[in-house]
């Protein structure tokens, strides 16, 4: 593997994941509620875009513009796992051994926002109630919820990383 795909990659999954922290320290310190804003979550991914093209463009620049499509891919994908084992190692210090019960204070706001969204689209009493009874069960930040959620973060990285690579390959010289 060559040396600038490998440094690269690891620098801005590190880098990554440091933003990845921030953000999760930051929602953390201002306000739980703001886990499940959904601007606070297009804001988190726009920053993850940025940080992911920025990548592709310097290692693409750095290898003189020859960036084939499994070299492209091979950048993002390093990064986008380093950034989330470290995200997913910090969330499951933070919420399992450092403030459990924030975890359960979380929970609870994701049931008052579910519930108030059902009922604007008039959702069944009984729908609500099962939906409820579903998210009471399930402990989203357990260490096996959250490693669970690392390899779907992974797939889907995985597939945005496809997308990145076309954009980013190095069109094929003319012989």
């Amino acid at each position: 593997m060559n040396e600038v795909i490998k440094k690269n990659g690891i620098s801005y999954g590190i880098i990554t994941g440091v933003v990845s922290i921030l953000i999760t320290t930051l929602i953390y310190s201002i306000d739980l509620k703001l886990f499940i804003a959904w601007w606070v979550t297009a804001l988190s991914i726009s920053s993850y875009i940025v940080i992911a093209i920025v990548l592709l463009s310097k290692t693409k620049k750095e290898l003189k513009g020859v960036f084939p499509f499994k070299d492209a891919f091979t950048t993002y994908f390093i990064s986008a796992v380093v950034g989330i084992l470290i995200s997913v190692a910090f969330n499951i210090i933070l919420f399992n051994f450092i403030d459990p019960s924030a975890k359960e204070s979380i929970k609870e706001i994701s049931m008052k926002y579910a519930v108030e969204m059902m009922q604007k689209f008039n959702t069944p009493t009984s729908a609500i109630n099962e939906a409820l009874k579903k998210l009471q069960e399930n402990d989203q930040f357990s260490i096996i919820e959250l490693l669970k959620g690392s390899i779907f973060s992974i797939v889907f990285s995985a597939l945005f990383g496809l997308l990145l690579a076309l954009a980013f390959k190095s069109k094929p010289s003319q012989e």
